[in-house]
């Protein structure tokens, strides 16, 4: 009987839990919380920003990270890489490649604050390179649940 109560009780929980994620993507996130998890979209919809991701640090997965948590805001992360061990840096830093300064700005802002460069891409195939360095911190709650 105490197992019958327990597995009901396991159900509720998770049912529950399931409930309250679908209703904060949702709504796009009401609270704090919701917004740690799943961050607002700052790339208008009408606007596809191609995005390289370098992990330039020795933290194995940062870059990872930093991946979904732009894609969760909305840019359009095409690869995800690592610099070589000579190319690691301690701050985060954005290179414009397609001569848009404003979406190297609000990729410099979504990743917290990167200092940007003008870096141009002649070959035109990305718009912004996100170096992630040291000092980049994921959010403190998970991406996904």
């Amino acid at each position: 009987m105490a197992a019958l109560v327990l597995v009901i009780a396991v159900a509720v929980g998770v049912y529950g839990a399931r409930a309250h994620w679908t209703r904060a993507w949702s709504t796009g996130g009401d609270t704090a919380s919701d917004i740690t998890v799943r961050p607002a979209r700052v790339v208008p919809d009408s606007v596809r920003i191609k995005v390289e991701v370098v992990n330039a640090t020795a933290t194995r997965g940062l870059g990872r990270l930093a991946t979904a948590w732009l894609r969760d805001k909305g840019f359009d992360v095409v690869s995800t890489t690592t610099a070589p061990e000579m190319d690691r840096r301690d701050s985060s830093i954005v290179l414009d490649r397609s001569g848009h300064p404003a979406w190297a700005a609000i990729a410099a802002t979504a990743i917290g604050g990167a200092r940007v460069e003008r870096r141009p891409d002649s070959l035109r195939f990305l718009d912004l390179t996100v170096l992630v360095g040291r000092s980049w911190r994921p959010p403190s709650q998970a991406l996904y649940p």
